[in-house]
């Protein structure tokens, strides 16, 4: 897992050779762009613009991938995520192939508790076990980028 600043994010652009792309997009995105998915290069690095409300932890499941990673970047609101390793954590829905996504229950405490916001991103690789979307405090209203970048690229 890595957690930075956008602004810094031409620092990690060597550890894939789709980050440049991906990076380049989430600088130059527009908030006026509609929900949904984009193909920025096929399907090996597709965009997902969401907007959703934060929720308790309690209603929130953790996730992990396996064919892709995720850069996560929230341009409103603010929320946690939580991280954990996917090792420990215990499957409640088994991995389905055709959405890249396994399910766990919540492990008794996370290993970090991210606070996604303006300004920063979080990657979040196969090992990383993750629950994002977690109010702080209450619900608030989120903006939210998810680059799937397919690892073997």
């Amino acid at each position: 897992m890595i957690l930075d600043q956008l602004s810094a994010s031409a620092a990690y652009e060597g550890l894939h050779p789709l980050f440049p792309k991906a990076f380049a997009y989430l600088r130059s995105f527009d908030p006026k762009t509609a929900d949904g998915k984009y193909e920025l290069q096929g399907l090996d690095l597709v965009a997902i613009v969401q907007r959703y409300q934060t929720a308790p932890s309690a209603d929130k499941l953790w996730e992990a991938h396996q064919i892709y990673g995720d850069i996560q970047v929230v341009y409103q609101g603010l929320e946690h995520c939580g991280h954990a390793d996917q090792k420990t954590l215990t499957i409640t829905k088994p991995y389905v192939p055709e959405k890249d996504v396994e399910k766990y229950a919540a492990p008794s405490a996370p290993s970090a508790l991210l606070t996604l916001g303006r300004g920063n991103f979080a990657i979040f690789h196969p090992q990383d076990g993750h629950q994002p979307g977690v109010q702080i405090g209450g619900p608030a209203e989120i903006l939210k980028v998810v680059i799937k970048f397919r690892l073997k690229a």
